[in-house]
């Protein structure tokens, strides 16, 4: 299954190419003329795009308890990581990241160093 993971501002381009191999249609909100845009905006372009979204900003669980699903959000509680770090985390969680893509019910997944899902 190849999903699209939508990258918030708060997280580097830099981890586009780290994330290929398992992700390889994800993109970044700066790469797609996003930059800059309001958390509604780039909600929007993920729900048109059927992308997940992954971010480290929590006012996107405000967005999807209000507004519900899609999008599915990824949050990652990572802190000021390494690029490396949190690939890590994405990619280590993959087989996660797909279940909860998959799951009907399910719109919000926290991911967190050390932490099984």
């Amino acid at each position: 299954m190849s999903l699209s993971l939508l990258l918030d501002e708060n997280l580097s381009e830099k981890l586009l190419p780290l994330l290929f191999d398992r992700f390889p249609y994800s993109r970044h909100v700066r790469l797609i003329g996003l930059g800059g845009e309001d958390d509604l905006a780039i909600w929007d372009r993920a729900l048109l795009d059927g992308d997940l979204l992954v971010t480290k900003d929590d006012d996107f669980l405000r967005l999807s308890m209000s507004r519900g699903f899609p999008p599915k959000v990824i949050c990652l509680a990572i802190g000021n990581a390494s690029n490396a770090a949190t690939a890590c985390l994405l990619l280590n969680h993959a087989a996660d990241i797909e279940a909860f893509s998959s799951h009907p019910e399910a719109g919000f997944l926290l991911l967190s160093p050390g932490a099984k899902t």
